[in-house]
């Protein structure tokens, strides 16, 4: 008898431009309700030194995405999850998450505080982030002008635990595997 199957591993890695087209055609399928962003878009957030990465399935696929944008100078570093999206095979199989977690190492290193925005009604990505210790902060009304949405501005207080020293400047770009 065997246990239940496991999910196929995936990685995270950098993202590349090459894998832009990538990121905006899921964009489509993700946010078609909510002005997806363009691959011109993503190049643009890449060009001004934002942090993304791209998560693969087990044939190098492109299954999920995130960025950060990293703002301001020692000590007082702050950061903002621009995006995150997980192609929809691959939702609740732990990938949002993993990517979360990327983007919260780089923060944590700086020990900034980290910002975003995330519809009111998408209950699992809140869910995700007050299990990484966000708070609500405030409300945005209609902050997604397509769909008149709301959001929620919430907050993940900067990493100043014990044992840690302030970072110089902001750390380079790291590569980490998930499985």
């Amino acid at each position: 008898m065997t246990g239940p199957a496991a999910d196929p591993p995936f990685t995270i890695t950098t993202l590349h431009r090459s894998e832009l087209a990538s990121c905006a055609r899921l964009e489509k399928v993700l946010y078609a309700r909510d002005d997806p962003w363009s691959e011109r878009v993503f190049a643009s957030e890449l060009a001004a030194g934002y942090r993304y990465f791209g998560a693969h399935g087990p044939h190098g696929e492109l299954i999920g995405y995130a960025g950060l944008g990293v703002f301001g100078r020692e000590p007082d570093w702050e950061t903002s999850v621009h995006t995150i999206g997980v192609a929809p095979g691959w939702q609740g199989r732990g990938v949002g998450k993993a990517l979360l977690r990327t983007l919260l190492a780089i923060a944590d290193e700086l020990h900034a505080p980290v910002f975003l925005e995330v519809r009111t009604d998408n209950q699992v990505a809140i869910n995700l982030y007050e299990s990484h210790g966000f708070t609500m902060l405030g409300l945005r009304r209609h902050y997604y002008p397509a769909s008149g949405a709301d959001a929620y501005t919430m907050v993940r207080p900067a990493n100043t635990g014990p044992g840690t020293d302030q970072a110089s400047e902001p750390p380079k770009t790291t590569v980490e595997g998930v499985s």
